[in-house]
């Protein structure tokens, strides 16, 4: 699903998919989003692909929204600018609910829909030199597509400032209020990625799966009597599984499950 806009590339299991539009600061326009969500749907359906990396290409992970695009905009009636917000809302939810885990590398600039995209990602490291903003209230617009997923990541408190004043903020602020996991170094960066991407290696596969599931089910909802049984459920079914006899014989038995890769 790789396009001029898009390198893909599988290795052992990782996709890594880089924003590949280095002179527009990897800024977004319909066929990027549209493109974009293809791919996602087609990795969340290929059983090899254990993790994804969503990257950017050159000095930036996201800029937002493409110039040329917002020049299209303009001329733009109602009905086209919700078609609009649809695909990018789409491509969010994709992004969010991927059956997969997923990791932001997020150097340079991430604005706008770019914070939108580390938001989705379950897993967020930041280059220190990263920087951010919601800035379309400059515009006179706001951030609505990637509402859900940014106050999600970062609070409600933390978003009705920095939705309104669009005001930049730098990777140690980010990590403080929950957009970003981590901060290191640009050199880095890689490096940490990489010891991560081992870690969920050493992991069952449809265990990671089943447990992001469960955070998406779970959260934000009332600890009720319904939850409690469906997690009860949820249990009983993996330990039945395949995978979950094969993971706690294997911890029973000292010995590596059969999903870990035969050279570590």
């Amino acid at each position: 699903m790789a396009s001029e806009n898009i390198n893909l590339h599988i290795d052992e299991g990782i996709a890594t998919l880089t924003l590949n539009r280095p002179s527009r600061h990897n800024a977004f326009d319909d066929t990027l989003i549209q493109e974009l969500t293809d791919t996602l749907i087609a990795l969340g359906q290929q059983d090899e692909v254990r993790a994804v990396v969503l990257a950017g290409e050159g000095k930036s992970f996201s800029a937002g929204a493409d110039l040329n695009w917002m020049k299209r905009m303009a001329d733009y009636d109602r009905e086209d600018n919700y078609r609009d917000a649809q695909a990018l809302g789409h491509l969010m939810h994709t992004l969010d609910a991927l059956p997969k885990p997923t990791i932001a590398r997020v150097h340079g600039a991430a604005l706008g829909g770019g914070v939108g995209l580390v938001a989705s990602c379950d897993v967020a490291i930041a280059a220190s030199t990263a920087v951010f903003s919601l800035s379309e209230v400059r515009l006179g617009l706001m951030p609505a597509a990637i509402s859900p997923f940014v106050i999600k990541a970062m609070g409600e408190r933390q978003a009705r400032r920095y939705f309104i004043t669009a005001e930049r903020f730098d990777a140690d602020e980010a990590r403080r209020i929950g957009l970003v996991h981590e901060v290191v170094a640009p050199d880095a960066l890689d490096a940490t990625i990489n010891e991560l991407l081992e870690r969920l290696r050493a992991n069952g596969p449809h265990a990671m799966v089943a447990a992001k599931q469960q955070v998406l089910d779970v959260g934000g909802r009332p600890v009720d009597t319904a939850m409690l049984e469906d997690s009860a459920r949820r249990i009983a079914d993996i330990r039945v599984s395949p995978e979950g006899r094969e993971g706690i014989s294997a911890f029973l038995d000292k010995r590596k499950p059969d999903w870990t890769p035969a050279d570590d």
